[in-house]
């Protein structure tokens, strides 16, 4: 059971990137990134009558339910026990630095939409390294 519950999930972040006019997506963030919403469809149960899920669909919707049984025990929604399923190889320190990203993130992405043009660049530059980190540790 603890396997299953700590299986790893495929749900990286996709990245708009802009370079000299020309749009590029990645999984690799880069300086001015947007990030986009690239979370996967879930079935086609209600045109059909028949449910038309994939294994990925029917493995989440699974790890929904038994993250919904053990919250009372866990204390962590859903989402959150995607991140500890996706975090639970790295070391400590690594962790400890992911968690630190988690907070850092929101900030610094808000500080790249409230920068004023002279400041723009630098607050991107910034939103940048933490993503490159966050990617680069696998968090």
């Amino acid at each position: 059971m603890a396997c299953t519950l700590l299986a790893t999930t495929a749900s990286a972040q996709v990245y708009r990137c802009e370079h000299g006019g020309k749009v590029t997506y990645s999984d690799e963030p880069c300086v001015g990134a947007k990030v986009v919403d690239a979370t996967p469809t879930q079935g086609m149960d209600k045109m059909s009558g028949r449910t038309r899920k994939g294994a990925d669909v029917l493995r989440d919707e699974n790890r929904k339910a038994v993250d919904l049984a053990l919250q009372p025990l866990t204390g962590l929604d859903h989402e959150q026990m995607n991140v500890e399923r996706r975090r639970h190889k790295l070391s400590a320190g690594d962790k400890s630095t992911c968690r630190n990203l988690d907070r850092q993130l929101p900030e610094l992405d808000a500080r790249v939409a409230r920068s004023a043009a002279n400041q723009k660049q630098e607050a991107e530059t910034d939103l940048y390294k933490a993503r490159k980190i966050f990617f680069a540790l696998k968090c």
